[in-house]
């Protein structure tokens, strides 16, 4: 399958919002565009919008005005099937309906293969959907040439946005796989390539952010705004998942969560919540009807204030005894650049027998970096209470840290806790009881569900940290962020979580009791 040329022309057929937007981008990388909808009048309201972005970037400076008229002269908006005739791409955007998509794409193949026998040309067409939820293997089986045919998977808004899935169906050929890739990089995009399986990469690997959040205000460990701001301030996602459902529409992020529960059949990995369930029954659907988990004053959220700790004195000296702050020691660099008298004790082997590791608090509390357990799971260990710390992305640079004590905390040893870490010059939030806090345990689930993508073979590890951190923003790829964390902490987190909550939810995936070993053997030699 020959390349696209810049003078090939690309039919897009539905002028929606990501029909409209990849019309735009195939304008602007030079081609002519043929733009159909069945909708009186929609792909023309399509190319006025186009053309209202070109005025903008003309008077921004980012294009020139006869830049502007060119682009926007090689959109042209067509009547039906029949127009797509001498197109080299054709790419479908319409509704999310797995029939809809076969008969519109049968059409297509009948245009496209007439206009090819009837010039002569040897040059293949490429036929694409944008679907994000129905099966590219399944769309393809109805297809006469199932091998010319794949996924190109946009994000919105098309135009901004720098990822491309690549999708093959199981009978997608390699020679498309490549020519779509190549297709997406002239146009300025990023590809990768993954197989058909249930969301691709993005939308599946991302399940567990919205997920685990909802589980943690279900189980009134905190409300969505402590959860959104732990996140963000704490983990290093640009925007909490209460706040991203609520942009994208609760509805719309909670079909896709059942598409993939209903296409994993039921996995309990991918199941959808009550809290959002609910959400949804009731209509909050977040901004565009002014109310979802937050509520909204236009653009801005009226409530999305998070539960922050008042100011507590810090101990002046504490003693970290025998124990390693693993993802967190360089807080403890903050705490003393903070003032604290930080001063580590090595313990013998008798002295570890009677005593719990960690950092020792006033009132005979103990701080430690949570491994998954529940704070309570420690009350024998520490007469005071054992207070554990959420992880954070970079402790280093942090402006927020989660605190989870038992119901039964000493006061003296919580102000202690909270006093510390203020010290380090972070806000605090102090949540419930929940095993594996917030970051710990969105970021666990997180590797582990890329880990098990990877292991699959739908997607390289490369393509999954670079679809995830061009396609959601993350601060890390979660292969690269796990790879960091290691596979004995991530899996421990995993353990304590599927023993808190033994579903099969929180299974850990084989690859990553392979990469546990690996680890066992280094520390070996």
């Amino acid at each position: 399958m020959e390349p696209l040329t810049p003078s090939d022309v690309v039919g897009v057929v539905g002028a929606g919002t990501m029909g409209e937007g990849i019309a735009e981008v195939a304008a602007r990388a030079g081609h002519p565009v043929r733009l159909l909808d069945t909708r009186d009048g929609a792909a023309e309201n399509a190319v006025r919008s186009i053309a209202g972005r070109l005025a903008k970037d003309v008077g921004r400076g980012r294009l020139s005005r006869e830049q502007a008229d060119d682009i926007l002269a090689r959109l042209a908006p067509v009547a039906t099937v029949d127009d797509l005739a001498g197109c080299r791409l054709v790419v479908e955007v319409i509704v999310e309906n797995l029939e809809a998509k076969r008969d519109l794409l049968r059409a297509v193949e009948d245009v496209v293969d007439k206009a090819l026998t009837d010039d002569g040309s040897d040059r293949d067409v490429l036929l694409a959907t944008n679907t994000s939820s129905v099966s590219v293997t399944a769309i393809g089986a109805a297809l006469r040439r199932p091998e010319r045919f794949g996924g190109l998977h946009f994000f919105n808004p098309a135009p901004r946005m720098g990822l491309v899935e690549v999708v093959r169906g199981d009978a997608t050929a390699p020679e498309w796989v490549e020519a779509a890739a190549e297709v997406a990089r002239a146009w300025g995009k990023t590809p990768v390539v993954c197989t058909s399986t249930p969301g691709f990469v993005v939308n599946r690997v991302a399940r567990p952010f919205y997920g685990e959040a909802q589980r943690v205000v279900e189980l009134r460990a905190t409300d969505a705004a402590t959860v959104d701001a732990v996140l963000t301030e704490a983990g290093g996602f640009p925007l909490g998942p209460f706040a991203l459902t609520d942009l994208i529409g609760q509805d719309v992020n909670l079909a896709v969560t059942r598409s993939v529960w209903e296409q994993t059949y039921h996995d309990p990995r991918y199941a959808p919540t009550i809290l959002q369930t609910r959400l949804v029954d009731g209509g909050r659907l977040g901004r565009k009807t002014g109310r979802g988990f937050f509520t909204y004053d236009g653009t801005n959220p009226v409530d999305a204030l998070p539960q922050t700790a008042p100011p507590r004195r810090a101990p002046r000296r504490v003693e970290v005894r025998d124990y390693d702050f693993g993802p967190m020691a360089p807080f403890l660099d903050r705490i003393a650049a903070g003032g604290v008298e930080v001063v580590h004790v090595s313990l013998s082997d008798e002295e570890v027998l009677d005593e719990l590791p960690g950092l020792r608090l006033p009132g005979e509390g103990i701080l430690r970096v949570t491994d998954g357990s529940t704070a309570r799971s420690w009350s024998l260990e520490a007469p005071g209470g054992v207070v554990l710390l959420d992880w954070a992305h970079d402790p280093a640079t942090c402006t927020r840290v989660a605190l989870m004590p038992p119901r039964d905390v000493e006061v003296e040893v919580l102000d202690a806790a909270i006093g510390l870490c203020q010290a380090a010059g972070v806000e605090v939030s102090v949540i419930g009881d929940v095993a594996g806090g917030i970051v710990a345990r969105t970021v666990s689930m997180l590797v582990n569900e890329a880990v098990d993508l990877v292991a699959r073979g739908e997607a390289s590890a490369t393509d999954v940290d670079v679809a995830m951190l061009l396609g959601t923003g993350y601060p890390s790829g979660p292969l690269e962020w796990g790879d960091r964390l290691g596979a004995v902490r991530v899996a421990a987190v995993l353990g304590e979580l599927d023993e808190e909550t033994p579903t099969g939810r929180y299974r850990v995936s084989p690859r990553l009791d392979e990469a546990i070993i690996a680890e066992e053997n280094l520390r070996d030699l």
